[in-house]
C-alpha cells in the first residue's frame, strides 16, 4: 500500500473517531437532558401531592384552633372570577403567587394598630401587635391570627420553602422563615399588596362571598 492510501486511511480513521466521538457527546447530552427533564417533573409532581395532602389536614387545623364560634368555611371561586374582582397586581400575587418588588408596599410604613386581612376574601390574617421591621422590605409578622392560614411546602427555588396562604380562599400570601423575633421565632414574609390594612376603630368589612 502506497504512502497516499496509508494517508488516506489514517484521515477517515480520524474522521470516523470524530464522527464516533460528537455521536457520543450528542447522545450523552440528550441524556443529561432527559434526566434533567424527568427530575423536574418529579419535583413538579411531589410539590403538587404535598399541596393535596396537606389541604384538608389544614381545614382541620383552621377548625380546632381559629375562632371556636364558628368554622372557617372555604370561599370557592374560578380564576377568572377573581381576576375580575382584583387588580392585576393583586391576583398575580395572590393566584400566580408572583412576587412584588421589595419596598414597593406602603404597608412596609404602616405603624398603626389594627388589622391586616386578605386582599381577596377580606379574613383577617394578623394583628398589629404581630408585625415588625425586619428589614427585608416586606411587610413582616412574627405569628398569624390562629387558623386563620395554611401552608405548603414551595419547591420553585429548588430548597424547600414554607409557603402561606389564606386558610379560606387559598390567596398565597409569601414564605415563612424561622429567622424572627421572640416569642416564636419566625417571620411570616408577606407581599404587601396581598393585604388590605384596616385601623383599629373602623369596621371590619365583611367577609367577600
Amino acid at each position: 500500500m502506497d504512502c497516499w492510501n496509508i494517508g488516506l486511511l489514517d484521515r477517515w480513521s480520524a474522521g470516523e473517531a470524530l464522527y464516533v466521538y460528537k455521536v457520543k457527546l450528542l447522545m450523552n447530552r440528550r441524556s443529561m437532558l432527559k434526566l434533567l427533564l424527568a427530575l423536574a417533573a418529579a419535583v413538579f409532581m411531589y410539590a403538587g401531592c404535598v399541596r393535596n395532602e396537606k389541604e384538608p389536614k389544614m381545614t382541620h387545623d383552621a377548625t380546632a384552633t381559629g375562632d371556636s364560634s364558628r368554622s372557617i368555611q372555604k370561599l370557592e371561586k374560578s380564576r377568572d372570577e377573581w381576576r375580575r374582582l382584583l387588580a392585576p397586581q393583586e391576583y398575580a400575587v395572590l393566584f400566580e403567587e408572583d412576587t412584588e418588588y421589595p419596598r414597593s408596599s406602603p404597608l412596609n410604613h404602616e405603624k398603626r394598630e389594627g388589622t391586616y386581612i386578605c386582599a381577596a376574601c377580606y379574613l383577617p390574617l394578623f394583628s398589629s401587635h404581630a408585625k415588625f421591621e425586619s428589614g427585608t422590605g416586606w411587610p413582616s409578622f412574627f405569628q398569624p391570627l390562629a387558623g386563620h392560614i395554611g401552608t405548603t411546602t414551595d419547591y420553585k427555588l429548588l430548597m424547600p420553602r414554607t409557603e402561606y396562604h389564606c386558610i379560606r380562599c387559598g390567596g398565597h400570601q409569601g414564605h415563612v422563615f424561622d429567622d424572627g423575633p421572640e416569642p416564636t421565632g419566625q417571620r411570616y414574609c408577606n407581599n404587601g399588596v396581598a393585604l388590605k390594612f384596616v385601623p383599629e376603630g373602623e369596621t371590619l368589612p365583611h367577609l367577600r362571598n
